[in-house]
């Protein structure tokens, strides 16, 4: 069964409705069963992106709080995988946030990465291309 993780982009622009990927993101997070799963980074750049927004850090902890979004992603465990792939692709630049989700699908071979960045199409599990919804 394929479990959905979810990157800060779509994130933001399901909980902004004057993001230009807000109905993108409705209509693809309307489709897919809760929980989405993501990581604290992804989390802290969605709370810092929303931070201005009315509403939007808190929209953020309350998805959280409902278990629509699941943080499943311990980086302690994981820290030397998340260096090795931040090394690996340090000329894309790979952020934090993105090697965490690369290394979520590594250990879920069924996790598909919702995304709006399109540095998830330069990324590999092991030579696999990772599965990604994006727009």
């Amino acid at each position: 069964m394929t479990s959905f993780a979810i990157d800060t982009g779509p994130l933001v622009a399901f909980l902004n409705r004057h993001d230009s990927f807000n109905e993108w993101a409705v209509e693809t997070l309307d489709s897919i069963e809760a929980p989405l799963l993501t990581c604290e980074a992804v989390v802290a750049e969605a709370c810092h992106l929303l931070r201005s927004s009315r509403g939007g850090s808190e929209a953020v902890l309350e998805l959280i709080e409902r278990k629509v979004v699941i943080v499943a992603f311990d980086l302690g465990a994981e820290v030397q995988r998340v260096r090795k792939l931040m090394n690996k692709y340090a000329s894309v630049p790979m952020s934090l946030a993105d090697a965490c989700l690369v290394r979520m699908a590594e250990i879920d071979k069924a996790l598909s990465i919702i995304t709006l960045d399109g540095d998830f199409h330069v990324y590999r599990r092991g030579r696999a291309a990772l599965s990604v919804v994006s727009p």
